[in-house]
């Protein structure tokens, strides 16, 4: 006990002096298991909310944050005392919500699970602004490329020696090794405001962004091609240019070694174009419109729906209803949770339904290349502010794309002589990605203040070997994941 109160008088005495990060972690006081996406809320209109692992973070500057309030769907909400937070090693235990769906219509009809559904279609204008706004924004994105196969062999020249044809081969071969013992991960944060007139005139203004990646390990498919070009032009004539050609396409006219070695780009700017793109593409899978992904999977022509359960969210009810596709078209299943007196939707969870895929291309007999997107899930969390309308609160999505490709690549001198080395590849794996937005506020604009945003084309991006919680401030991010805060390119 007394080593208890030493700790928290340290403790608090540390904070009072300098503002400090306070993290925690959220579970089920039943099983155990971690609390994703709970909200945490510090003041009347002010909060976090926790990572897919159960984890916030928050600032407790002055030491003026004594008590927080915590609610998730399916949990009671409750107050913390920081103190009894600290006191439980940073352990938060949720008391989960009682099954209520046969308890609350005990001795009336259960609601019928496409009547509900047809009241948030009608109620979707009134719930959902989607015009004119603006969010401040916090964007987090985790690529990965997972290698299942690589092989990259010359099998043909016309001016080699068979000994620097062995050691190119060596070398081709050692490269792939390394490539297929490694892991390839990097992740890109960044904040803002992204200012939306409709679903097709936006400005995004990027105040800070970061990318984390060990470079050594950039296992790319554009890295990866440029380190096999470059292996293979070690071999030869390194005076002289070469046109690369695929089967009767040309990709280059005037390769050479040195354009390879030269061509690595170490400016560290992103297109804001390409930030916005990623960030407008994800708060429109949450809008109202006919084409959005919510909007789809509200189509009670293509999807059916069952009740599920009922429970609280802020001392009011909710309905969980599952839904799974009716027609072929339809590709999704998950749950929709809708607040009883608004009908509006709080939270959607979705993945592909079982022997559903996304887009595919396979012209793997014509052009030696297949894609297929195997995984798409995600989740949608809508809060209800002060103005009785529903704004998106964190959404998340996950694409998994198999790839393959193999086909040769001719290296062709631009010489009299136009000696030839015929080089084949194949590379096949899975590209997986998720991207999360966290939408800390959101704010009516009008055309006016729209139109006086001067959005820039190019912004500069901070490139670190290792997350660092301090660049961001007191800026409401999300808290790292185990794998991000254990990521370290320093060692490499």
């Amino acid at each position: 006990m007394i080593k208890s109160i030493l700790g928290v008088t340290l403790f608090l005495l540390t904070i009072s002096v300098n503002a400090q990060s306070f993290s925690a972690k959220i579970i089920d006081k039943s099983t155990k298991l971690p609390v994703p996406y709970a909200a945490v809320q510090t003041e009347e209109h002010k909060g976090v909310i926790t990572n897919e692992e159960g984890v916030f973070n928050i600032e407790l500057e002055n030491n003026s944050i004594i008590q927080i309030t915590i609610s998730s769907l399916g949990y009671k909400k409750q107050v913390f005392k920081i103190e009894y937070i600290i006191n439980n090693n940073y352990i938060i235990e949720l008391e989960p919500s009682i099954n209520e769906l046969n308890t609350v219509y005990l001795s009336s009809s259960k609601p019928n699970a496409d009547s509900i559904i047809a009241r948030v279609v009608r109620n979707l204008s009134k719930n959902y602004k989607t015009e004119y706004i603006q969010h401040k924004l916090f964007y987090r994105e985790t690529s990965y490329i997972d290698f299942d196969n690589l092989d990259f062999e010359i099998i043909k020249t016309s001016h080699v020696k068979k000994k620097q044809l062995l050691n190119a081969n060596n070398s081709l071969k050692a490269m792939t090794n390394t490539i297929m013992s490694s892991k390839f991960v990097h992740f890109t944060d960044f904040i803002g405001e992204l200012s939306v007139m409709n679903k097709d005139s936006s400005k995004l203004h990027v105040e800070k962004a970061t990318q984390i990646i060990n470079s050594k390990k950039d296992f790319s498919l554009e890295n990866i091609q440029e380190r096999a070009q470059s292996v293979v032009l070690k071999y030869l004539d390194t005076t002289l240019t070469y046109k690369l050609k695929t089967g009767m396409f040309k990709i280059e006219d005037s390769l050479s070694l040195s354009n390879v070695n030269s061509s690595e780009d170490n400016t560290q700017e992103f297109e804001i174009a390409d930030l916005k793109n990623n960030a407008q593409k994800m708060l429109n899978d949450a809008r109202p419109d006919t084409q959005s992904l919510l909007r789809k999977i509200l189509d009670a022509d293509n999807y059916s729906y069952s009740l599920q359960n009922v429970t609280f969210y802020n001392e009011e009810m909710v309905y969980a209803i599952h839904f799974k596709p009716r027609r072929a078209r339809a590709k999704y299943t998950g749950v929709l949770h809708i607040a009883h007196d608004s009908y509006g939707v709080l939270k959607a969870d979705y993945s592909f339904s079982k022997g559903k895929h996304g887009s595919k291309f396979n012209l793997r007999l014509i052009l030696g290349v297949k894609f297929i997107e195997k995984i798409s899930s995600g989740t949608i969390i809508f809060k209800k502010n002060q103005d009785n309308w529903f704004e998106p609160r964190y959404i998340r999505h996950e694409t998994g794309d198999y790839f393959y490709i193999s086909r040769p690549l001719k290296f062709i001198e631009n010489s009299s002589a136009r000696n030839k080395t015929l080089f084949n590849f194949k590379i096949e794996g899975v590209a997986r990605n998720i991207e999360e937005l966290l939408l800390t506020s959101t704010t009516t604009i009008s055309t006016a203040e729209f139109n006086a945003i001067k959005e820039v084309k190019i912004v500069p991006y901070q490139k670190q070997r290792k997350y660092d919680a301090k660049i961001w401030g007191s800026n409401e991010t999300l808290a790292p994941t185990e794998e991000l805060k254990m990521f370290d390119a320093t060692e490499n």
